[in-house]
């Protein structure tokens, strides 16, 4: 079955984003095809890098129409559930390799009124979610390294939500599935294909030639007309 039939949701990511204009870059979002605004937050231990924090996202927080979805790459994450939710987060995602209690920490963001994700590394076997599918609202599949924006996808990628696709139709579980690094005009039709429900972009958005808005509706028409050019092929069989 194709899968090109659900359109996905649009996450631009706020890393690759002017960082000196932050309030005008979310008020530029506003009236974009962006469906959530993607927040990544680096501790320095989890991942080599540092970025945003909580008084980073209560700024943002205040000019954003969209929901905010919280990417935290840190240790303890179970620790800061509450402080991310006053500031502003509608999803909060977490990794499974920084989660020893990991079903205790879903449970923590649901009862917050959040929607609760759990985010992959590359090296992570898509199995190890197998017991918790049926409680998550989101699974965030790694398509690099975490840590620093403007890598390069990888392409096993595909096989993997492929799989973790699989995995939730058999427990039964509604939850989304989000891919994070690299996506581009190239591989997003691939993705969603395969079953992808939300793409975060941010090199591909913010560094365009014209500018985030432009992209945002270019990749939205994109996907779009595979949409439209796999109906017509359905209809011809």
């Amino acid at each position: 079955m194709n899968l090109l039939r659900r359109a996905p949701l649009l996450a631009p990511s706020f890393l690759a984003a002017d960082l000196a204009n932050l309030q005008a870059e979310t008020e530029r979002l506003a009236t974009s095809a962006a469906d959530w605004l993607h927040f990544d937050v680096m501790d320095g231990r989890f991942v080599p890098n540092i970025s945003f924090g909580l008084p980073v996202l209560q700024a943002v927080a205040r000019y954003a129409k969209q929901p905010i979805d919280v990417h935290l790459m840190i240790e303890e994450p179970q620790n800061y559930l509450s402080a991310f939710r006053d500031a502003g987060a509608s999803i909060i995602t977490v990794h499974y390799e920084a989660c020893p209690h990991l079903h205790r920490v879903v449970q923590q963001i649901k009862q917050l009124g959040c929607r609760a994700g759990v985010a992959l590394n590359p090296h992570t076997p898509v199995a190890l979610l197998e017991d918790i599918a049926a409680d998550l609202d989101l699974v965030l599949i790694m398509s690099v390294n975490p840590g620093f924006g403007g890598q390069a996808f990888i392409p096993n990628t595909l096989k993997k939500v492929a799989m973790v696709k699989s995995l939730l139709l058999d427990a039964g579980s509604d939850a989304l599935i989000e891919v994070d690094g690299g996506v581009n005009m190239t591989n997003a039709g691939p993705l969603v294909e395969a079953g992808a429900d939300v793409l975060v972009a941010g090199n591909f958005v913010f560094s365009a030639p014209e500018g985030p808005v432009a992209a945002l509706a270019n990749l939205r028409d994109h996907l779009a007309g595979l949409e439209m050019n796999t109906a017509a092929a359905d209809r011809r069989q």
